[in-house]
């Protein structure tokens, strides 16, 4: 299945039930290659996972997702055209957690 992360009708919540939220992965993703390319500096995987604080299995997917729509370059790790247009409309954002929120106490079922 391939997610679309650009696309403003994908509903996030009903398609991944993970503990991370790609959509927030995606964006933070975007932001730092931005920030990397424009202090001229190459951008590793594992590097960026740790930047932004999730796995590295997590940044792969979005990364080969935001390929897979043309906005990264996923062999150079580099933004395309329309990746950096993506990130700089996100330049004075507040970005969303990359976590979701676990659910209240209430709510959890012990076995």
């Amino acid at each position: 299945m391939r997610v679309q992360y650009t696309d403003p009708c994908f509903n996030h919540a009903q398609e991944l039930p993970m503990s991370t939220n790609d959509k927030a992965v995606a964006a933070h993703v975007l932001r730092h290659l931005a920030r990397a390319h424009a202090k001229g500096r190459a951008t590793r995987l594992d590097q960026l996972a740790s930047d932004i604080g999730v796995r590295r299995e997590d940044v792969r997917g979005v990364v080969t997702s935001l390929d897979a729509e043309g906005h990264v370059d996923a062999r150079r790790m580099r933004l395309t055209m329309t990746g950096f247009a993506l990130a700089a409309s996100m330049r004075e954002c507040h970005l969303a957690s990359v976590r979701i929120p676990a659910p209240p106490p209430s709510q959890l079922h012990v076995a």
